[in-house]
C-alpha cells in the first residue's frame, strides 16, 4: 500500500445527507476473477436487500471499491481507485454519501485505510462479504431461493454506461455465513503450525483468518458478458510459496461440496449461461479438505453429486468412500444439459493427475486447456520459492498431458527477478520456454511484498535487470506465438461472440474454447458472412483467415 505519508486526503466538502431507503450503489471491482465473484456476491446481497446497482459513480449514493493487494502495482491501483471515489464523495454537489472499501487490501491494511483516508466510512474483508449490508446501512433480508441475474436481466438494474465504476468486473456471492462440514487437510494444518498464515506483524489485521464460502442459494448479479460466468469452487490457499501473501489474505484452502457447485451451475444454465469457468487459487487441490463422499467401487452407496457432508452410517461404508477431487466435479458438471463450454483455472503442476487428464479428454465440452503457473524453471530458484520441481520434471508433465489430451492448449506464468536469480537461472528459464512451446504465457516482474517470506531474502535483483529479463521473455514468446497462430489459418472453429472489439467498432471480438476469458488473445471478426448482425453471447461457426502475434482474424460461416 502507498505509505501513509504519500496519501493525500482531500478535505471533505460534502454536506451531510440522508441515504435513501433504497440506495443506489456503485461498484469498482479490481483484480482477479475470484475478486470479481466476490463483487457479484456483494452486489447480489445489496440488490436482495433493496438497493439499486449502478456503474456510474456520479449516480451512486454509496460507493464500493473491491480491492486487490497481491503485488505493489495492484495495491497502487486500489489506492488510486479509492482516492478517485473520495473525489466523487467530497466534490461539490457530489451525490455519494458513503464510501466502502472491500477485498484483499482490507485484510492487509484494515486500520491504515481508515486512518489515512478518513473519507472511507467502512471496510469489508474477504471473509465477511455479508457485512456489506450492514456497512451500507441496509437491513439483512431473509434468505430466498437462488437468485442469479444474467447480463441481460441486469440491464434493467445496472446502467452499463462506461465510467470509473466499470474498470474490472467478475462473479460470486452469499447472503449468510455458511460453514460446510470439512475434515482436516494435513498440508494446511502443517503450514498453519509453521506460521504460514500468521498476521501478527500486520497492523490492524483480524487475528482470525477468513472462513467464508458462498453457497448455491447466495444472491448474485453476474457482471460477466451474457453467456459466460465464473464459479468459485474453493477459496484460500495452503501452498508455501515465498513470494505470495494470498494465504494470509484469504485463509486456508477450503472447498465447496460438489452438490452445491452443481446446483449453482444448473441455476446459471437456466438463466442462459453456456460457458462456465471454475476458479480457485488452486483448483487441482479441490476436495482434499472435504469428508469422504465418493464411492471407491461401483457398488458403494454414493455419487459425485451427493453431499460430501453426509453422515456415514457404518465403518464398513465409511471405508468404501474417498474424498472428492476435481475430476469428480468435472464429471458431474460436463453432462449438464445446456452447458456448451467448461474450463477450470488454475492448476498446480504436481496435482495434474492421470485421471484429471483423462477426464478432460473424455468430454467434448471440457476445454482442452491447462493453465499451470510454473513460476520458474531453474531448480535453485524454485527451491527458494518453495515451489519445488525442475525444468526436466515440468517437461515430463507437459509431454504426458499432451499425450493424454490431444490438441491440449497450455498457459503458464513466470516470475523474473526473484531474489538470487542469476544470469544462469534466467538462461535456463529461457531454454525451458523454447523447449515447452507454450500456447499462452505471461511474465511478471518480482514484487517484493512485506509479509511474504521472500521479502527477507538477500541478493535482490536490480529493477532494471528484472524489466530487461521480462521484456526478453515476452519477445521470445511473441515469436513462438506468431508461429503457432499461423497454423490456425484455414481452420474452422466454433466461436463465442462477445461484441464489438475493444479497439475498434469495425471489428467484433470472439473466443474459441482454446481462449480463456480476458487473459488470452482474441478472435477478431471482419466478415459477418450470411448475417447482417451478430448477437453477443451467441455461438457461431467461423473460419480463421489471418493470424497475428496473439490474435486471429475470422469470418463467420454460419
Amino acid at each position: 500500500m502507498t505509505p501513509p505519508s504519500t496519501l493525500e486526503n482531500p478535505a471533505s466538502t460534502a454536506t451531510e445527507a440522508t441515504i435513501p431507503a433504497r440506495p443506489t450503489v456503485g461498484f469498482i471491482s479490481l483484480g482477479c476473477p475470484k475478486n470479481l465473484v466476490d463483487s457479484e456476491v456483494m452486489m447480489g446481497m445489496l440488490h436482495h436487500g433493496g438497493a439499486t446497482i449502478t456503474q456510474r459513480a456520479q449516480d451512486a449514493d454509496i460507493l464500493v471499491v473491491n480491492t486487490c493487494s497481491f503485488i505493489d502495482s495492484a495495491k497502487q491501483e486500489s489506492v488510486d481507485a479509492i482516492l478517485e471515489m473520495v473525489q466523487h464523495k467530497v466534490a461539490h454537489g457530489g451525490r455519494a454519501q458513503k464510501l466502502i472499501v472491500a477485498g484483499c487490501l482490507v485484510e492487509r491494511y484494515r486500520d491504515e485505510i481508515q486512518r489515512n483516508i478518513p473519507e472511507v466510512d467502512a471496510v469489508v474483508g474477504t471473509g465477511e462479504l455479508d457485512a456489506i449490508l450492514a456497512a451500507s446501512g441496509i437491513a439483512t433480508q431473509p434468505q430466498s431461493p437462488f437468485n442469479i441475474l444474467t447480463a441481460a436481466q441486469t440491464e434493467a438494474l445496472i446502467d452499463r454506461a462506461p465510467s470509473a465504476t466499470n474498470q474490472h468486473s467478475r462473479p460470486e456471492s452469499d447472503s449468510a455465513q455458511v460453514t460446510y462440514e470439512q475434515s482436516s487437510r494435513a498440508e494446511g494444518d502443517a503450514r498453519e503450525k509453521s506460521g504460514r498464515f500468521s498476521r501478527e506483524t500486520w497492523d490492524g489485521a483480524h487475528h482470525a483468518l477468513p472462513t467464508y464460502l458462498y453457497t448455491a442459494e447466495t444472491p448474485r448479479i453476474l457482471a460477466t458478458p451474457r453467456a459466460s460466468a465464473y464459479i468459485k469452487i474453493a477459496e484460500g490457499c495452503d501452498h508455501p510459496c515465498t513470494f505470495c501473501i494470498i494465504p494470509q489474505l484469504r485463509g486456508k484452502f477450503r472447498s465447496r461440496p460438489i452438490a452445491s457447485i452443481v446446483a449453482e451451475a444448473q441455476n446459471l444454465i437456466a438463466q442462459g449461461v453456456r460457458e462456465i469457468t471454475l476458479i480457485g487459487q488452486d483448483t487441482t487441490c479441490y476436495g482434499e479438505d472435504l469428508p469422504p463422499g465418493i464411492a471407491t467401487n461401483p457398488g458403494a452407496p454414493s455419487s459425485p453429486t451427493a453431499s460430501s457432508s453426509a453422515k456415514v452410517g457404518s465403518q464398513h461404508v465409511q471405508e468404501s468412500l474417498r474424498r472428492p477431487e476435481l475430476a469428480d466435479l468435472l464429471e458431474a458438471l460436463a453432462p449438464l444439459p445446456g452447458l456448451k463450454w467448461l474450463r477450470f483455472l488454475y492448476a498446480y503442476p504436481n496435482k495434474i493427475t492421470t485421471r484429471l487428464l483423462e477426464t478432460i479428454a473424455a468430454h467434448d465440452n471440457i476445454a482442452k486447456y491447462l493453465d499451470v503457473p510454473l513460476q520458474h524453471a531453474s531448480a535453485s530458484v524454485l527451491k527458494r520459492m518453495k515451489r519445488g520441481g525442475t525444468a526436466d520434471r515440468f517437461l515430463q508433465i507437459i509431454a504426458k498431458a499432451r499425450r493424454i489430451v490431444p490438441g491440449l492448449v497450455l498457459r503458464t506464468t513466470f516470475i523474473v527477478g526473484f531474489p538470487g536469480e542469476t544470469a544462469e537461472d534466467f538462461a535456463e528459464l529461457s531454454s525451458f520456454i523454447a523447449a515447452a512451446q507454450f500456447d499462452w504465457l505471461g511474465v511478471f516482474p518480482y514484487s517484493d511484498e512485506e509479509g511474504a517470506a521472500a521479502y527477507d531474502l538477500g541478493s535482490k535483483v536490480p529493477r532494471r535487470t528484472i524489466e530487461s529479463r521480462r521484456r526478453k521473455l515476452m519477445q521470445q514468446q511473441q515469436r513462438i506465438s506468431a508461429r503457432a497462430k499461423a497454423n490456425w489459418i484455414g481452420r474452422e472453429v466454433e466461436v463465442l461472440v462477445e461484441g464489438p472489439s475493444e479497439e475498434t467498432d469495425l471489428l467484433w471480438q470472439a473466443r474459441t474454447l482454446d481462449h480463456a476469458p480476458e487473459i488470452d488473445g482474441k478472435v477478431l471478426i471482419n466478415d459477418f458472412g450470411p448475417h447482417e448482425a451478430l448477437v453477443p453471447g451467441t455461438f457461431y461457426r467461423a473460419e480463421i483467415t489471418e493470424s497475428h502475434d496473439y490474435d486471429l482474424i475470422a469470418r463467420i460461416l454460419e
